[in-house]
């Protein structure tokens, strides 16, 4: 047989690595959208296939031959390789779970996959399976209701059956109809499967979204998964380590606070500080007016001290969204990125809801926030990955995206930007939530806290309303971010104030030069970026021992 991966035959053409990178991007994405079935086994086994390949090829260079550019992009691309291998151990652990609960769906999946590799069904045959699985969801259905069921294991079970529906209807649909005899045997129970599979993902959610809309359900990864993924990222600290580097930097945080608030006339008491400033918002319907008065206010502060040249299609490049009350439960904040998204009280919210919204959108925590998400933050960056190295994107790791965010909110710091105690009590909230981010999402994956006791932290030690707090756990422990993203904010933030402090202040290098030298090579693991700005010697084998605090 021949080679399965998109491999380059020539590895010395100009510009073969960014091509390389983009080829096996193609890979990885064709057999995701061929094989979509939930947590399919055919995806896997084939996605082995091509990086076995893929692998071979790039161990095999002569990487004294390559430029610097090459080996970073070949070295980022091994990394992603061993990435992809250790998300698809994981991916197969769920299966695995799933079936336990639900052991029909390993029949229904393969039959699935069966049709993506173009084999002609038995009739008979599927409409049996589809009757099986469909007595198995009723009877799990049952369990559910019961309550025999934990909620984590309904959360697990709900991420699998939430995606069957979709790729069921594309089976039954490509056969109905154009095949009268499969047509006869599946459509009843098709229909009947259907309307189980219904009422199950109904159940499943209502079980791991707790008794009321209040009790949040996570699903802990254990030590050996963290473990695993500071090494994929490049950090080589422990959990504890980690934990302790977020205590300390909440404990400055406090001391911070205290300041502030002795020039606010609350004594040493930085809660009574920090009620203050949740009562200075702005008037329902002004809170879009006052983000676009903060984006101008940050450019300019930038460009005043030629901090980072901002390109006039980016100036005012992005656009306001405002967050829906549903949103707001999960995302209490503004989120960033191509636009801003902005929380603020809509008409139809309930009182209590609205006087929430704004007190968690402040003047002060706004201030802090806006600049986070647009420029220099999360904007900027996303308007430059669109520009520069762009076939990079797929390296992105969340410490080199939220650290870069973050580490602007401590540069300005350093440079002045809080002009008042209140705003300084705005910047040090976040920095104080992002220390707590830390601790509390390795406590809670490491078993040592439950997500009720996270929000209790977030209330009892940072100042968040109960309703922030509720969204931030739930956010952090839903399943859309992995396990570390929380984590970092502030851990990417101190990596690149770390370096900050090796280029700029000890090594001479401009200040605009670094940030946009940052940007222009696009994203990875700030370890390797460190290689790459002091011209580091990359190779294949080569391991970052980079202590950053």
């Amino acid at each position: 047989m021949g080679r399965y991966a998109s491999v380059p035959e020539d590895w010395t053409a100009d510009g073969v690595m960014p091509e390389a990178v983009a080829r096996y991007e193609a890979d990885i994405q064709h057999l995701e959208a061929l094989f979509d079935a939930p947590l399919s086994p055919e995806r896997r086994k084939r996605t082995a296939r091509l990086l076995q390949e893929w692998q071979a090829a790039l161990e095999g260079l002569d990487w004294q031959g390559l430029s610097l550019s090459d080996r970073t992009d070949a070295l980022l691309l091994l990394r992603h390789i061993r990435l992809t291998y250790w998300l698809m151990e994981e991916e197969e652990l769920r299966f695995r779970q799933v079936c336990q609960s639900l052991p029909q769906a390993e029949e229904l999946v393969s039959m699935l996959d069966a049709h993506r590799r173009l084999e002609d069904p038995e009739p008979r045959a599927c409409a049996e399976a589809l009757t099986r699985t469909a007595e198995a969801l009723q009877e799990l259905a049952g369990k559910l209701e019961s309550g025999t069921v934990d909620g984590v294991t309904a959360l697990r079970l709900w991420r699998f059956l939430r995606d069957l529906p979709r790729v069921l209807t594309a089976w039954r649909d490509f056969w109905h109809g154009y095949e009268p005899f499969l047509t006869w045997w599946v459509q009843q129970p098709y229909d009947e499967l259907n309307r189980r599979l219904t009422e199950c993902i109904e159940k499943a959610e209502k079980t791991a979204s707790g008794d009321d809309k209040a009790a949040i359900i996570g699903d802990p990864v254990g030590r050996e998964a963290l473990e695993k993924d500071l090494s994929l990222e490049m950090i080589p600290y422990t959990p504890e380590e980690l934990i302790e580097v977020g205590q300390r930097e909440a404990e400055w945080c406090r001391t911070e606070m205290r300041k502030a608030a002795a020039e606010m006339g609350c004594g040493d008491d930085w809660r009574a500080a920090l009620e203050k400033v949740k009562q200075d918002h702005v008037p329902p319907g002004e809170q879009a007016r006052f983000v676009r008065e903060l984006a101008r206010e940050a450019v300019t502060f930038l460009e005043e001290r030629q901090l980072i040249r901002v390109p006039e299609l980016a100036r005012d490049g992005w656009h306001i969204e405002m967050m829906s009350p549903d949103r707001q439960r999960v995302n209490p904040f503004f989120l960033g990125g191509d636009r801003i998204v902005v929380s603020y009280p809509k008409s139809d919210m309930t009182h209590s809801e609205k006087l929430m919204s704004m007190r968690a959108n402040n003047r002060h925590f706004s201030r802090a926030t806006v600049q986070h998400e647009l420029i220099p933050g999360h904007y900027l960056q996303h308007f430059s990955r669109e520009r520069y190295r762009r076939y990079r994107r797929l390296f992105c790791t969340p410490f080199w995206v939220e650290g870069w965010a973050l580490y602007w909110e401590m540069r300005l710091w350093e440079l002045g930007f809080p002009r008042t105690p209140e705003e300084r009590m705005g910047m040090l909230f976040w920095t104080l939530h992002r220390a707590a981010r830390i601790i509390f999402s390795l406590r809670f994956h490491l078993g040592e806290m439950t997500t009720a006791d996270c929000v209790e932290m977030l209330v009892n030690e940072v100042g968040h309303e109960r309703s922030t707090a509720e969204g931030e756990v739930r956010r952090s422990f839903g399943g859309e971010y992995p396990p570390l993203y929380q984590c970092a904010y502030l851990i990417g933030g101190l990596q690149f104030r770390a370096l900050h402090r090796e280029l700029v202040e000890a090594g001479g290098m401009a200040e605009r030069d670094f940030h946009e030298g940052i940007l222009r090579e696009n994203s990875m693991p700030v370890a390797v970026l460190r290689a790459v700005l002091s011209g580091e010697e990359l190779s294949k084998d080569w391991r970052p021992s980079w202590r950053f605090v």
